[in-house]
């Protein structure tokens, strides 16, 4: 009973309603042959609940710990493969909350601030859409500040890793702008 209405609650979108038949049931069968499932569910619920980068992320940060129980706990399961796929699409979003605070205060030309959200991006969400703009956004907020090695390191990184992108063309012409070039300064933390 707690299977299903763990599974018609989520299919109903009320998540809520599914999280909590579906932890009861989890924790009273943890080892269940359906309680790989049931986990699973669990994160798609938290999954749905996971809103535009601009509002709270507590949904992804869930989402991320229930399909990691998933993937971890159940590794021959069906649903690792999704379970990895929601993972990563949470991850990015919290990626992306971090980079839209950076713009925030880059913006207002509260340089340091924008740094820290950053450097958020680049050292805890690499591999993530996100890491593209974090590094010509440091470019940007290095170069303003006049820390022009940093400048550097982060737009030869971002060059190194994306050649081709239009970011990296951008933090290239901004460092052309003051005669500079881009150049790894292997001491920093960035080409770490």
């Amino acid at each position: 009973a707690l299977v299903m209405q763990t599974f018609v609650s989520t299919r109903m979108n009320r998540n809520e309603q599914a999280i909590a038949a579906g932890n009861r049931y989890l924790k009273q069968y943890p080892r269940s042959e359906d309680s790989a499932y049931v986990q699973y569910l669990v994160g798609l619920a938290y999954s749905k609940q996971i809103v535009d980068v601009t509002q709270d992320q507590r949904a992804a940060a869930r989402t991320i710990e229930a399909m990691s129980k998933v993937v971890n706990d159940y590794p021959n399961s069906e649903y690792v493969s999704d379970a990895q796929a929601k993972i990563r699409f949470a991850r990015d979003q919290l990626a992306g909350k971090e980079r839209q605070g950076g713009r925030y205060y880059l913006e207002r030309k509260e340089y340091l601030a924008a740094i820290k959200r950053f450097r958020v991006v680049v050292e805890t969400y690499p591999n993530t859409n996100q890491i593209e703009e974090a590094l010509a956004r440091l470019t940007e907020s290095y170069y303003a500040m006049g820390l022009t090695d940093e400048a550097q390191t982060a737009a030869a990184v971002l060059g190194n890793n994306y050649p081709d992108s239009q970011w990296y063309a951008d933090s290239f012409k901004l460092l052309q702008s003051g005669g500079l070039q881009p150049r790894e300064n292997k001491g920093s933390w960035i080409s770490k």
